[in-house]
């Protein structure tokens, strides 16, 4: 275990692990750094949050952290593991997949937390190797907040042993057409810290294959829980399916538990919320 004493700064943790990833060779059975990243001590900033739940529709006049957004907090905690020399996966192409996530209890956007990062397992993939990075926040001591998010650095063909995902059932009913700025990614990057090129210009997308920006996979998961809405003690699910590119339209589907977010016939998030027991 590592105790920090401040937030990682994200930018140099990016351009280290951009410049680590040409050497990385990775495999679903290569070692990965068993480090746990602490971090006492937390008050969230109030700006940032406000500039958060602007960006990504959550309502501002509430108390509370939106449910997505310790996730942000120890954004800069996961970089600082996955940019290290003994992480096995390059991180540049590193893919977000999907995103598990269980709030225990309210988050003031008051109080003081402990957050901790780690690296809880590599898995093969049809694509390539996935990792799994485990995020929990702590309040007076009690677990409050935990998330399980996977990431995919894609080679070779699928991995025997591979458990493929399970698909949830056909399209759900539209409610709303969202028509996304070119801006969103820069605007969500100033809010989170999460300025990957891929998100931000046209031009620095295409030199990653991607013809126009695209949206954060985290933003959209946000957008569509502000939209769904999320109780109090709730487990959430979201799988990152296909970018959303900028601009662009896009439609918010959702009926009881579940939601979508689409392009017609491609959907590019597929998710759900449950009441959480405890």
């Amino acid at each position: 275990m590592i105790v920090l004493t401040s937030t990682p700064s994200l930018g140099p943790l990016l351009a280290l692990g951009a410049l680590r990833s040409p050497f990385k060779r990775p495999a679903p059975n290569a070692d990965f750094p068993r480090t746990r990243l602490v971090l006492p001590g937390l008050r969230p900033d109030l700006r940032k949050l406000a500039a958060y739940e602007r960006v990504c529709g959550f309502g501002t006049g509430d108390d509370g952290l939106p449910v997505t957004y310790p996730h942000v907090l120890g954004f800069p905690l996961a970089m600082r593991l996955m940019s290290a020399r003994e992480f096995p996966l390059p991180l540049l192409g590193l893919v977000h997949t999907s995103v598990e996530i269980e709030r225990r209890a309210e988050l003031p956007g008051d109080a003081t937390y402990e957050l901790a990062v780690h690296i809880e397992k590599l898995s093969p993939h049809r694509r390539g190797t996935e990792a799994t990075v485990v995020t929990g926040m702590r309040a007076g001591g009690d677990v409050v907040w935990e998330s399980r998010s996977t990431y995919l650095a894609r080679h070779g063909s699928r991995g025997a042993g591979e458990t493929p995902r399970e698909t949830p059932g056909g399209p759900l009913p539209v409610l709303a057409e969202w028509h996304l700025a070119g801006d969103v990614g820069r605007r969500y990057g100033a809010a989170s810290g999460d300025r990957n090129p891929i998100h931000l210009y046209p031009l620095t997308a295409r030199l990653f294959g991607f013809p126009r920006a695209i949206a954060h996979g985290m933003w959209t998961a946000a957008r569509c829980l502000a939209a769904h809405g999320v109780p109090t003690a709730a487990t959430v699910r979201a799988e990152f399916r296909a970018p959303v590119p900028l601009p662009g339209t896009v439609e918010y589907a959702a009926e009881g538990g579940r939601f979508q977010l689409r392009s017609g016939d491609r959907v590019h998030v597929e998710g759900s919320v449950a009441p959480r027991i405890s």
